[in-house]
């Protein structure tokens, strides 16, 4: 009895002392002389937080391998340089180092220089070219005056105008939707899949609207020009109105041109014609804008930096509560480095992506806000495919919404690539082409909700993945997909695109409803569909033996795509011979036809059930177990649009007796904890 209190003394004083805690501030009227080590200035202005991250960054590496929070005070930081950590700013396990808004005060990092100088327009040359409308209400702003003269491209990357935190819009016609291409010139005329185009840009027009463009420089085109999944800028050579013919420059697009197809002019001085709208001459730097609302107390702000954080080989760094915006490029990007965290953020109003994190591990993006991108939402890339060994890095939780302002194609809320890592919980929404993209094998893709993506496209996913056998080990689960675009003919749209011979992929416990073609597998094989919820789709499964039709150049050896790929992943050696067996004798088993398919345990009601094309039939896929067409006895059945939970089904439902199993409706989408890995929701 006598030896316990001297086994706990010794056990208590054996304990490692924990890392010492710093806390440094930085504010808008802060100082980089003073100690940083205060909320906010002294009144005798002796001492005071930081004025700068920068002098926060280099304070900090003065105290590694301690706990170092740098909180950043509310306000608005114009940044005229992007924000470095490296790997001597990186923190450990036991000594994170973490920067984050003061007490949730709202803190913005803006990549932009603030317009305030506007005067009206005045110079009669411009005026006369304006549409009357306009006149009178057009502002100018002399940017090299505020000694901005790089002003990038027109076709993604340039300079943009914001106004009260909103994207204004590059003067255009047509203001909304499309025109369409009247005639193109046979020269270099081409046909693939019976649709027949030309590969040189000159494309008549119906109408004498272009014609007020003549004379105008630095006019672009943005389309779909040959088919309605691939969309490009386009820059004006010249414009014939005799000839009512606008030619391109030089290069052309490279799937060519096709009458009907649609397409828009911006950048065009005579087309700015209503609030909202702006022109930039790159020649003069000259910028004319028609503002929505009053200039004062409006703020104009123009995008000049390319990207406001970068980290390489940073492990342990959490950015947290920040707001980043008006970026010409991704506003933060993380290459390398283990146990980062971007979390509890907005980014919004960016030149391209709002988070890139490749490579590493057991990175994150978790419970953030992303919208007004550019082009896509993040993009998370990790591990190593030769040896299969997972990234772990991890999309959580985030809410990403109106994505994909200028590439409008393949430019998903979340495209991830390598191997082994997770796409959880995250609300996505409001966008022309796909929502999650995949290459790669082993990730977990599951508990997110999709709508009304895919809006102005043909032929795609809301989720999707293509072409290469290899990817493989994927799991697709426990998704929302409802109320997807329909662009018009053609393919149409899918909830999960299984796009040209993806493989091995499951698709499990996921409700689509109003999803189009809900599940597609283009060719693939060893793809399991099954436990799903379909609602008025149509069909809810395609499976298709392309190999033997339209795409059988990929199996006569005109085309060696697939077999290139195979042959990159060393398939016939661990890991890829043992974890993937069937690939050792696909070649040998008739690989153009769709086999090892299983489609069972469905719940299919409305639409249309199933379509087995290129001769496939039930036999080859295995069909088994699915309620197609009766009751299932949802809890809630209203005859408007399904709320989630309508989904349930009642204890008596028909098809518990095939084996089916509940979805755990409840998980699926956000919550409120967003730290990553906690069990939500439960």
């Amino acid at each position: 009895m006598d030896l316990l209190p001297a086994v706990l003394c010794l056990a208590i004083g054996s304990v490692a002392p924990s890392p010492a805690t710093i806390d440094l501030f930085v504010a808008t009227d802060g100082d980089d002389a003073w100690s940083g080590t205060l909320t906010a200035p002294r009144p005798d202005g002796t001492d005071g937080p930081f004025a700068s991250l920068e002098r926060a960054r280099d304070v900090a590496r003065d105290h590694m391998g301690q706990t170092i929070t740098v909180h950043v005070r509310g306000g608005t930081y114009y940044r005229d340089a992007t924000f470095s950590l490296t790997a001597k700013d990186a923190g450990n396990a036991d000594a994170p180092i973490i920067y984050r808004a003061y007490r949730n005060e709202t803190v913005r990092l803006v990549g932009g220089r603030r317009v305030a100088d506007w005067k009206p327009e005045t110079d009669p040359a411009v005026l006369e070219r304006l549409d009357p409308a306009a006149r009178g209400y057009v502002l100018r702003a002399d940017l090299r005056a505020l000694d901005i003269n790089d002003y990038g491209q027109v076709s993604g990357g340039g300079l943009e105008l914001f106004f009260d935190d909103e994207p204004m819009t590059l003067a255009r016609w047509p203001n909304r939707d499309f025109t369409t291409i009247h005639e193109i010139t046979d020269e270099q005329t081409t046909t693939v899949h019976g649709r027949t185009g030309s590969k040189v840009g000159k494309l008549y027009y119906d109408g004498d609207r272009p014609n007020r463009w003549a004379g105008e420089t630095g006019i672009w085109l943005h389309g779909y020009w040959f088919w309605d999944w691939r969309d490009a800028y386009q820059r004006v050579a010249s414009i014939d109105p005799k000839h009512r013919l606008i030619s391109l420059a030089k290069p052309y697009h490279g799937y060519g041109y096709r009458k009907g197809q649609r397409y828009y002019a911006l950048n065009v001085l005579a087309e700015l014609d209503e609030p909202g709208e702006w022109q930039l001459n790159r020649d003069t730097g000259v910028l004319y804008f028609w503002p929505p609302g009053p200039m004062a107390p409006g703020r104009a702000v123009v995008s000049v930096l390319k990207t406001l954080v970068e980290m390489q080989d940073a492990s342990y760094v959490t950015l947290r509560g920040l707001t980043f915006e008006a970026t010409r490029g991704t506003a933060v990007t993380i290459r390398g480095g283990t146990h980062t965290r971007v979390t509890d953020g907005v980014v919004r109003n960016t030149g391209s992506q709002a988070v890139s994190l490749t490579g590493g591990a057991d990175n994150a993006v978790v419970g953030c806000v992303m919208y007004n991108t550019a082009s896509g939402g993040i993009s998370l890339g990790g591990g190593d495919r030769k040896t299969l060994t997972p990234g772990r890095n991890l999309a959580e939780n985030n809410h990403i919404h109106h994505y994909s302002r200028w590439s409008r194609t393949y430019s998903p809320a979340v495209g991830v690539s390598g191997v082994g890592n997770r796409i959880r919980h995250n609300l996505i929404h409001d966008a022309p082409h796909n929502g999650i993209q995949l290459s790669g094998n082993e990730h977990l893709i599951e508990f997110n909700e999709l709508h009304h993506v895919c809006l102005e496209t043909d032929d795609v996913g809301a989720f999707y993945m293509g072409r290469d056998w290899t990817q493989r080990g994927n799991v697709v689960r426990y998704n929302y997909f409802h109320h997807l675009g329909r662009h018009g003919g053609g393919v149409g749209v899918m909830a999960v695109y299984l796009d040209d011979w993806s493989s091995g992929t499951t698709v499990y416990g996921n409700v689509c409803y109003k999803a189009g073609r809900a599940v597609l597998i283009g060719g693939g094989r060893d793809n399991t569909v099954e436990n799903n919820v379909f609602v008025d789709c149509t069909p809810a499964i395609h499976v298709d033996s392309r190999g033997l039709g339209w795409a059988k150049t990929y199996f006569d050896g005109s085309t060696t795509t697939l077999t290139d790929r195979l042959a990159a992943m060393n398939y016939r050696e661990p890991p890829y011979s043992t974890r993937y067996p069937e690939l050792l004798t696909l070649y040998d088993d008739e690989p153009a036809v769709a086999k090892g398919n299983v489609i069972r345990r469905n719940i299919s009601v409305g639409g249309r059930w199933l379509d087995l094309n290129n001769g496939l039939t039930d036999k080859v896929v295995r069909v088994e177990d699915n309620l197609i067409d009766r009751d299932p006895r949802f809890v809630d059945r209203a005859d408007g649009d399904f709320q989630l939970g309508d989904f349930r089904l009642s204890d008596d439902s028909p098809a518990f007796v095939h084996g089916f199993q509940r979805i755990p409706l409840k998980k699926i989408g956000r919550y409120t904890n967003s730290q990553p890995g906690s069990p939500p929701h439960e």
